[in-house]
């Protein structure tokens, strides 16, 4: 594997020693999933799973089902993994939100999101089951409208 603009790209060998550049493949995700971490959150208070989340206007979207933290600060989430829609679990969506786009007050048992609960439901669906690759996380901050992303 070599780097090229910051993607690992695996080489493809052509007889003779040649090579050509045939698959990028981008680096492992830099964000672990809280639940899977032994970590966790810092503190009690900050753990918002299972918590409804609403929009702008007071509008419920869904629910907190994990939060996605820095690999290297397993302490510092970047986004919160929201599930909406659905009955018993079929036709659930799942979404992802920067914690930048988020509120809670302590004590409060619910999560504020900065925008309407259409913008969260047309944002890109994700799959829970798979940490999100770096590639994705961008969109989603592109998405939401932030340009000056962090370590992403």
């Amino acid at each position: 594997m070599d780097a090229f603009y910051g993607v690992e790209t695996q080489k493809v060998l052509l007889g003779k020693g040649g090579y050509m550049w045939d698959r990028h493949t981008e680096r492992p995700s830099n964000l672990v999933k809280v639940s899977d971490s032994p970590i966790g959150v810092e503190e009690p208070w900050q753990n918002i799973c299972n918590l409804d989340v609403y929009d702008v206007h007071g509008e419920q979207i869904g629910t907190v089902e994990d939060l996605y933290a820095d690999r290297m600060q397993a302490h510092l989430p970047r986004f919160l993994g929201v599930a909406a829609g659905g009955f018993l679990g079929i036709g659930k969506k799942h979404f992802l939100i920067p914690v930048e786009d988020v509120s809670h007050d302590v004590g409060e048992e619910r999560v504020m999101v900065k925008q309407s609960r259409d913008k969260v439901m047309n944002s890109p669906e994700f799959d829970p089951e798979v940490v999100p690759r770096r590639d994705f996380q961008r969109a989603v901050y592109t998405y939401y409208g932030h340009f000056l992303m962090r370590t992403v």
